[in-house]
Formats: structure tokens, sequence, C-alpha cells
């Protein structure tokens, strides 16, 4: 492996990281420097097609060809899979290596089912029959929950998502329990079930920002690039006090706070290739800072200044009848379905190009 600063992340141990992508260059840089797993979502997707046209538009057009009776919704969830089994298949010598504790990739269930756990569980059954490492990303909603719990009543493995705050993550974890319950119940092994639980920590910075530009409020600007890290760390000392089996993933990556701040943690952190070049080249050399906890005066001057910091910080702020109404969660559902549409027209343009466009 080559030598570097997140490849040092990982061997001080117990800390991952995973490439926040599937696309192959990216995510082999990363398992180059010590990186076990990957992820995907539609805005990802949509961003590996690009990046990868020559590979995917011919690709699409050769499905397309095969099945001319799909759809545009049917040709994206091919395209969906196929990518996230090809970053699997990537992963996969380290899933081996590591008995089933690493190497997963993660892939998305329909953001747009958000509110349906039926729908949800069903789609998250297929994926996990498509190959052992694949991780199934679904919603920390209120249905979500539902759906998280009957999942892993299943022997799924699944990673929650669209998360944001410590009273998410703790329901989320909850309900994987219950779930695991119910699943050695019923004769399963759940020592194969490795369960993650997303707390996207840069977009409750980014909701933070809002607010405080929304409502007017006056904040120490130094204080709102801690608000993830606080709730992470919140949530990590939950977890480990009450002895969770989901293990927690920070994402969405604004800084290299989001970083540094986390190594030493029983976690992983999923990083996009752009920050990990970045990361890679600051030469900082990380050191364990899990166990450090966020200044007192940091979370006083974010929990007296923005109303909507206690309700992620505090594990009772939010009930699960609150979590799809919460800022956060609204604002990038919203944004994972418009990614989704966006994903479907990218694929139909593929497909059936507009005649009014010159093309080359």
């Amino acid at each position: 492996m080559l030598d570097s600063p997140l490849l040092r992340t990982a061997q001080l141990g117990p800390t991952d990281y995973w490439n926040d992508s599937c696309a192959v260059d990216e995510l082999a840089y990363a398992i180059e420097r010590g990186a076990t797993g990957g992820t995907s979502n539609p805005s990802i997707v949509l961003d590996v097609i690009g990046k990868e046209k020559a590979h995917w538009s011919p690709r699409t057009r050769e499905l397309a060809a095969a099945h001319p009776t799909w759809t545009e919704v049917d040709l994206t969830w091919a395209i969906i899979e196929e990518m996230a089994l090809r970053g699997a298949g990537m992963l996969a010598p380290i899933h081996a290596r590591e008995s089933g504790r690493k190497g997963w990739l993660s892939i998305q269930t329909n953001p747009s089912n958000y509110c349906d756990p039926a729908r949800i569980v069903e789609q998250a059954v297929h994926f996990a029959s498509l190959a052992p490492n694949l991780h199934v990303k679904m919603p920390a909603t209120s249905a979500g929950m539902v759906a998280i719990e009957e999942s892993t009543a299943l022997g799924v493995s699944i990673n929650a998502t669209v998360s944001f705050t410590v009273p998410q993550a703790v329901a989320a974890a909850e309900a994987v329990e219950r779930g695991l319950r119910r699943f050695e119940a019923s004769g399963g092994d759940p020592t194969r079930v490795v369960p993650m639980v997303t707390i996207m920590i840069g977009r409750l910075d980014d909701w933070m920002k809002v607010v405080v530009d929304r409502d007017g409020l006056s904040v120490d600007p130094a204080a709102l690039d801690w608000a993830g890290i606080a709730a992470f760390k919140r949530a990590y000392g939950i977890f480990t006090e009450r002895g969770y089996r989901s293990r927690l993933l920070a994402a969405a990556y604004r800084h290299h706070l989001h970083w540094t701040e986390l190594v030493g943690g029983d976690v992983s952190l999923t990083i996009p290739y752009p920050w990990q070049v970045r990361f890679n080249a600051s030469g900082i050399d990380p050191v364990a800072r899990m166990q450090e906890p966020v200044d007192p005066a940091i979370i006083d001057e974010l929990s007296k200044r923005i109303p909507d910091f206690p309700r992620a910080y505090e594990p009772d702020g939010l009930t699960a009848a609150e979590f799809d109404r919460y800022g956060a969660t609204a604002r990038t559902l919203r944004g994972f379905i418009k990614a989704y549409h966006d994903l479907q027209a990218a694929i139909r343009d593929i497909v059936l190009p507009n005649p009014d466009l010159r093309t080359a």
C-alpha cells in the first residue's frame, strides 16, 4: 500500500476509511491507500456516469438494445446495480481477507420510497441477494426505522443514511438491535450482519449555516464547523456505552476537522476522492482524537444561538415522527430525489438523445 496520512489513519486502528464513490479510478486510489469500503447514491452514480462516459454511454445503449421494453427507470436501476457490483468486486478481496467485517460497498434504496417501509425492505432484500458485500442504504426517516428493523431481521446488512442527528443515529441503532434479536431468534447468525449508521456531519454543519442566514442569527462563525463533529462524538459515546452492534460512519466532508477529529474511534469515515487527495497532500500526521471532547464553549454557543442544534445534539432532541421534517433531513431527501430524477434524465439522453441538439 502507498504510504499516506489516510493509510496511517487506518494503521492507527480501529478507524477505517471508505471511498465516498464507486468510480473505478477513485476507488482504486483509495484501496491503494488503505480504504476498506465504498459507497454510491443517485448523486454519485450520476457523477460517475459523467466521469466514465466512455464506458457507461455504450453500456447503457447496449442494455437498452438487449431489453427493448425496459423503461428508463428499469435502465436506471440496472446501471445503479451494475455500478455497485463493479465496486463490490473491487472490494471483494478485502471482504474475504477481513472475514466479512470490511470490504463493503453501499448501494442506496430508491430515495422516493422514504415513507414506504415495505418498498424499502423489498428493494433491500433484492440488493442483498446480488453480492455478499453489498450494504443497503436506507433513510433514517420515521418509516425508515421500520424498514431498518425489518431488513435486519431478514439478515440484511443495512447502512442508515439521510441521518444527521444523535436521535436518528440512536433510533437506527435501536432498530438494528431489535432486528438482530429477531434474526437470531429465527435461527440466523447475527455475527454475519454488519450494520452501519451514518451521520452526515458536513450536512449538519450546512444546515446550521442555513438556519443562521435564514433567521438572521448571530453566531461565532468558528463554532459552525463543529456541529457535525459534536453530534458524531456524542453519538459515539452513546453507542459505546450501550454496546450497539452498529458501527458509526461519518459522511459529507467539508474540511479536515471532519477527518482529524474522528481518528481513533471504532468508526468508518467515508471520504470523497477530492478530499482524500487534499488530506493525503496535507502533511498532517493523524493522531487519535475521537476521545477528546468538543470545547464546551462551542457546544454552549451552538446550543444557545441555534434552536435546531440541541434538536440534533441531544438524544431526545427529536421524536421519530419529527425526523422527516427536520431541516437537514428534508433538504437532503429533496436533493437525493432530484438526483434520482436527474439520473433518469441522463439515461434518457443516452438512449433517446434530443434531436434538436447538434451532437458530435
